[in-house]
């Protein structure tokens, strides 16, 4: 139960703050049982960052694991300060940005040049939410153009786990079972058919991806794709001390020179993002109409604030290669899903995603449990991946309105898709060249909305 009840239709109970409104667990929504029970498994994604962090930044296991304790902070934001949307990492940027951390040796070099990545991402979106040019993003750029950086985002994260080497080589069989029954329970339209007959399927819909993350898992241990845990009892005791000495206030501050080659990333990056807050809101639209008893405000403005936020946290106090993004596209997925099921399933779309990242936190000491996920992290990290993949492509191709949209954004994914730290830069330029050389009826000047033109193929029939 919560203090503050929100009237039918009405908008959830919050504290005005400025631009943002708070809301708190137990005060403005309630604690959500399945959200809490996802968290307490759900949460090993964030620690798959902790390799990473060992391999590009060249920290200690100890220090590492201090890190994801920042981002913990950062993952409580959004529901605080008045986001609908479930936060995570830019993960499809995850590539471009260990190509970029490659050109430094690991250790205070590479740690110095994540800094100024994450401050210049910090920058971008500071700059567009004060400004309110975030907002104003949605509606300038053409759809075919958003709908294809999505598109191939999805395909990018795809591609990575089943190429030559990649995960699927390394655990066939626990990725892809994990896979395939996450998809069924999250998607399947047979399955929905059967929760609204069963009260068990009911149960299991209610926990999202985490059915098919635990049946992977053991399926990956049973057959000996991954090492089986050494669970030891107690509090985590994270090494904060050690991770001041991975920080800028001790290796010192980047040149100038460092932020200057940071740029791209940083621009390909906010692209990608940009994608994020467009396939979470489009989540949040394909639910609110199921839900009259709720009215959710998506601003977009609020979104860029909060996510330059978390990334000068980081930047600060924990560089990371995933850096702070809008949206965990899975988790989020998984929460509007049931977001649809009424009030009675979940009270408010900030009860399901405020609960999910509190009880995330307090996963991380549970020493037990951290260390029961150790050897299973890759898992967790491919099967979001896989999911968020699927999510992108759905929703991308779900905008398009006409063969001509369609057409530009397929070259435009493609185009992203491939294995070059450019490709996003090329995707964007050929995007705009495209929409203008074939979409546009008029080259310039004003001209009459695109789906009012008859096009030739529709004459002919």
């Amino acid at each position: 139960m919560q203090i503050f009840r929100r009237k039918d239709g009405g908008e959830q109970p919050y504290w005005p703050a400025g631009p943002f409104k708070i809301r708190l667990p137990f005060v403005h929504y309630r604690w959500e049982t399945p959200e809490m029970i996802q968290g307490l498994i759900m949460f090993v994604v964030g620690l798959a960052m902790i390799p990473l962090l060992e391999t590009y930044l060249g920290m200690p296991y100890e220090a590492a694991l201090a890190f994801t304790f920042v981002a913990g902070i950062g993952y409580l934001l959004p529901a605080l300060l008045g986001v609908p949307l479930v936060p995570g990492w830019i993960t499809p940027a995850i590539p471009v940005v260990i190509l970029y951390l490659k050109g430094f040796e690991p250790g205070p070099e590479a740690i110095k040049a994540m800094f100024a990545l994450q401050i210049e991402v910090t920058l971008i979106f500071l700059l567009l939410g004060i400004t309110r040019l975030g907002s104003k993003l949605v509606d300038v750029i053409p759809n075919s153009l958003k709908s294809g950086i999505i598109i191939g985002a999805g395909i990018a994260a795809l591609m990575g786990e089943l190429k030559a080497g990649g995960r699927v080589d390394a655990t066939p069989i626990s990725l892809l079972i994990g896979s395939i029954i996450s998809a069924y329970i999250l998607f399947s339209l047979s399955f929905k058919n059967i929760v609204n007959e069963s009260s068990l399927a009911k149960r299991i819909a209610n926990f999202g991806m985490v059915p098919g993350m635990i049946l992977a898992m053991i399926i990956g241990w049973a057959s000996g794709e991954y090492a089986l845990p050494a669970i030891e009892w107690g509090i985590t005791k994270p090494d904060f001390g050690l991770m001041f000495e991975y920080l800028t206030f001790t290796v010192g501050y980047p040149d100038l020179d460092m932020f200057l080659l940071a740029i791209p990333t940083a621009l390909i990056a906010y692209v990608i993002a940009f994608g994020d807050i467009i396939v979470g809101f489009t989540l949040v639209k394909r639910v609110d109409h199921l839900r009259q008893d709720e009215s959710i405000e998506g601003s977009v403005d609020r979104v860029h604030l909060v996510t330059a936020m978390r990334n000068a946290l980081h930047a600060f106090f924990a560089p990371w290669p995933g850096l702070a993004g809008p949206l965990w596209t899975a988790a989020h997925a998984t929460v509007a899903e049931r977001y649809a099921m009424g009030r009675k399933a979940m009270d408010s779309i900030y009860s399901g995603g405020g609960t999910f990242w509190a009880t995330g936190m307090i996963a991380l000491f549970i020493l037990p449990l951290v260390t029961l996920f150790k050897p299973v992290l890759p898992i967790a990290l491919s099967l979001t991946l896989i999911l968020t993949a699927y999510i992108c492509i759905m929703v991308g191709m779900e905008q398009l309105k006409n063969p001509t949209e369609r057409g530009v954004a397929g070259i435009v994914a493609v185009t992203l898709a491939m294995p070059d730290p450019k490709s996003t830069v090329y995707a964007v330029v050929i995007g705009l060249v495209l929409y203008l050389l074939i979409e546009r009826p008029k080259l310039l000047g004003r001209h009459q909305p695109e789906d009012e033109v008859i096009f030739a193929d529709e004459k002919e029939s």
